[in-house]
């Protein structure tokens, strides 16, 4: 089995950007305990299913699809999709994850690590900022149905 063991951050506004990063769409097909999902870049995709979280891990299992057969997927989402581009930003060992938001959900940068085990130590740059892994709401799938532009007025 495939496994996930990630830890995110909000970032502060002085992170190393990368010059090029990947727009991505992504839409849930499923939200839940397991969730399936499909994201598409400009010239690939991917459909994703994720089990339920266990501390920092989760059971992941993610495959390429035709990108058309993604597209068609997308329009099948319940919700609009999620608008981002990220950015690979290496650290260390590891390689963060920089989440830049476009459109519902304009304003939130999130990075996300991974890690071989849930106790892995790694060096935190100043440029992250609060941990966020278990707050609920900066869950993608969450997200999708509570845009960050929405929190301001709830």
């Amino acid at each position: 089995m495939a496994t996930e063991i990630e830890r995110k951050f909000l970032v502060s506004a002085d992170w190393p950007r990368p010059a090029q990063g990947t727009r991505l769409l992504q839409g849930y097909l499923s939200r839940g305990a397991v969730s399936v999902r499909v994201r598409t870049s400009a010239e690939r995709a991917w459909l994703t299913v994720k089990g339920p979280t266990s501390g920092l891990s989760r059971a992941e299992f993610e495959y390429e699809v035709p990108l058309v057969d993604a597209e068609e997927m997308l329009a099948l989402s319940p919700t609009k999709p999620i608008e981002k581009t990220r950015y690979l930003v290496p650290l260390g060992r590891h390689v963060v994850e920089v989440d830049v938001f476009a459109g519902e959900n304009a304003g939130l940068v999130v990075a996300e690590i991974e890690l071989a085990t849930e106790d892995e130590s790694f060096d935190k740059p100043s440029w992250l900022g609060e941990e966020v892994t278990t707050d609920p709401r900066y869950r993608n799938t969450a997200l999708a149905e509570s845009p960050y532009s929405t929190w301001q007025s709830s």
